[in-house]
């Protein structure tokens, strides 16, 4: 966690330095949504419903498992879900189905993940109604979920699920760049469900868990048991991925976290220390220069079984 970050988290005096930029900013995002919602902004409907997997927050709360569970889930409901994504970090312009062996760098760590671990064809875009155009232009799926697209109103969507770090919760409650919300508090009463991410939260009405799979090589299929390792993350929450792994029963020797999607290099990368274990999400990015002992540590959401039955509701809702 960078020192803003931590600002914004620990409820920094300094922050409110800021609180006029992030006024700035509020009034910004209310006039764009009222926009749309009074239909001076365009936005498109789709022939399928669309289910949009966001947070109202930045920074890494749990949306990737998620939406890999919210696969599984929906198929075993009779549906064939695609994933749309914007591809964050990938110089995009027109809409690009992810192939499991595509490089992270052309399109997005977190999108080149799901297409690997979710079996459904994802597309990749800037544009997520041109994407979500494209998707079903070239497969037949009966359901799209929108990865990250919460604030993309110019998709029409049929459902909201918002994750929130249930550790760390909404930090200050402000605005970009005072504290760490894309938009207001308030915006979680129009949310269809709200999911706290690592334990209860007062603002989500149910909670998921990250478990632990199991740690693999990245250069083959050896496993790492439970002990010291080091630890390398470039994701929004590294502490998060911290307690999974002592909960999982490793202990954390030195710990290497960078930004957020930044892309690793082999020279980099080749004096740290061994064991190295990491993400998925940075494991993709790093697979193609693995040297033995680089580890990644799977992981799947379990969900609260009141909110698979919330979720249960609001499909059927849907079909009728």
């Amino acid at each position: 966690m960078n020192a803003i970050e931590r600002g914004w988290y620990e409820k920094s005096w300094w922050c409110w330095l800021l609180w006029p930029l992030s006024w700035l900013f509020a009034a910004v995002t209310a006039v764009r949504r009222l926009a749309y919602r009074r239909g001076l902004l365009g936005s498109t409907a789709l022939p399928v419903p669309v289910i949009v997997v966001g947070n109202i927050s930045v920074g890494g709360t749990g949306k990737t498992p998620f939406t890999l569970w919210l696969c599984r889930w929906l198929q075993q409901q009779g549906y064939r879900p695609g994933i749309i994504s914007r591809g964050y970090g990938a110089t995009i312009k027109a809409p690009t189905e992810v192939q499991p062996t595509d490089p992270a760098s052309a399109v997005g760590d977190e999108p080149l993940l799901l297409a690997q671990r979710s079996g459904c064809p994802v597309v990749v875009c800037p544009d997520r109604v041109a994407a979500a155009q494209y998707l079903l232009a070239q497969h037949d799926c009966s359901i799209i979920i929108s990865d990250d697209g919460l604030q993309h109103y110019r998709l029409q969507r049929e459902l909201e699920i918002v994750l929130i770090d249930g550790y760390r919760g909404l930090g200050n409650g402000l605005l970009l760049p005072a504290g760490p919300l894309r938009e207001p508090v308030s915006r979680l009463q129009r949310a269809d469900l709200v999911i706290a991410n690592s334990q209860v939260h007062p603002l989500a009405q149910g909670c998921m868990q990250l478990q632990v799979v199991s740690a693999t090589g990245l250069s083959g299929q050896d496993t790492l048991p439970a002990g010291p390792v080091h630890l390398l993350a470039a994701i929004g929450n590294p502490e998060r991925f911290e307690r999974t792994a002592q909960a999982a029963g490793f202990t954390i020797l030195q710990r290497f976290f960078f930004a957020d999607h930044h892309a690793f290099t082999e020279q980099e990368l080749a004096q740290l220390p061994t064991p190295l274990l990491m993400t998925e999400k940075d494991a993709v990015k790093c697979r193609a220069f693995a040297r033995p002992g680089w580890y990644q540590l799977a992981v799947e959401a379990s969900v609260d079984a009141g909110i698979e039955q919330q979720l249960a509701s609001l499909i059927a809702d849907l079909r009728s």
